[in-house]
């Protein structure tokens, strides 16, 4: 058996890199072989200087996910409070780090946001007070808009269209926004859910775009973080083509949102504010 070499990083920009592997074939003969695989890289997030956070992330959008990262954080609340973000000029992982400059006399509590401020399914906090110091920050939605079940069922197929660099490694997770018409307005794709999520509200956010009528869709599961994230950026519906978590469940039914989950086909489930999914 021959070894397999290393990664190519001719296609850095695409998010997904070409590696040189060895295939084992049907007839169980080996051969050399090369395939796409989605690329992951850590973003380092600074404001005013200081080190926030570390994320492992697909590279690309990053703008959009530092924004949209400190967004749901509670750190900023309106394209005023950001006055830049720009990669860091030094050090050896430059392109990977982001500084982001807010308005003289803008505060931050650096130690709030440094500890990680929402629990997350290994925390051992218990639900209620999880969902409890979220309200304190993001009160629930109220929005009542409309959409059909034909045009829902037919958003996965929309966003999966549009996931160019998943076509190619089937490695990556997808977010998108879409009116109730069925329009795709965004789609972000990342090794991370959370990371894809924070790209969308961080393109919205940085372009003075409300979501208060408007659906998300997510590639996998719908998990707390993710109705979290949601419910910072103000979006009443979010669906997701796998399971929801019961805390997700729990969270979205006080929060005011609609969650769909298992939305596949024709066919999906409804466990919260059903009121703004019509027939038809």
């Amino acid at each position: 058996m021959g070894k397999a070499r290393g990664v190519n990083n001719a296609s850095r920009a695409s998010g997904a890199v070409y590696i040189s592997i060895l295939r084992c074939g049907s007839s169980r003969e080996w051969e050399q072989s090369s395939d796409q695989v989605a690329r992951e890289e850590p973003l380092e997030i600074r404001v005013r200087g200081q080190s926030v956070a570390v994320t492992m992330r697909t590279p690309g959008h990053d703008r959009k996910l530092a924004a949209g990262f400190l967004l749901t954080e509670g750190v900023v609340r309106k394209r005023s409070e950001i006055a830049a973000i720009a990669p860091c000029r030094r050090g050896p992982e430059a392109e990977n780090t982001l500084n982001v400059f807010l308005p003289p006399g803008a505060k931050v509590d650096f130690k709030r946001l440094t500890r990680h401020v929402f629990a997350t399914s290994s925390c051992g906090l218990c639900g209620k007070a999880t969902i409890e110091a979220v309200h304190q920050r993001f009160p629930p939605v109220t929005t009542l808009i409309k959409i059909t079940a034909s045009i829902m069922a037919d958003l996965p197929e929309k966003m999966r269209a549009a996931q160019l660099t998943f076509a190619r490694t089937g490695g990556l997770h997808g977010a998108a926004v879409f009116d109730p018409k069925g329009k795709l307005l965004v789609l972000r794709e990342d090794v991370g859910r959370h990371n894809a999520v924070d790209k969308v509200l961080g393109w919205a956010f940085l372009k003075n775009i409300p979501l208060n009528e408007k659906i998300l869709l997510v590639s996998g599961r719908a998990s707390f973080e993710i109705l979290q994230k949601a419910l910072a950026g103000r979006i009443p519906i979010v669906c997701a083509v796998s399971a929801p978590s019961s805390l997700a469940v729990e969270f979205a039914r006080e929060s005011g949102q609609t969650l769909v989950g298992f939305l596949r086909g024709k066919t999906m489930n409804v466990y919260s504010s059903p009121e703004r999914i019509e027939e038809g």
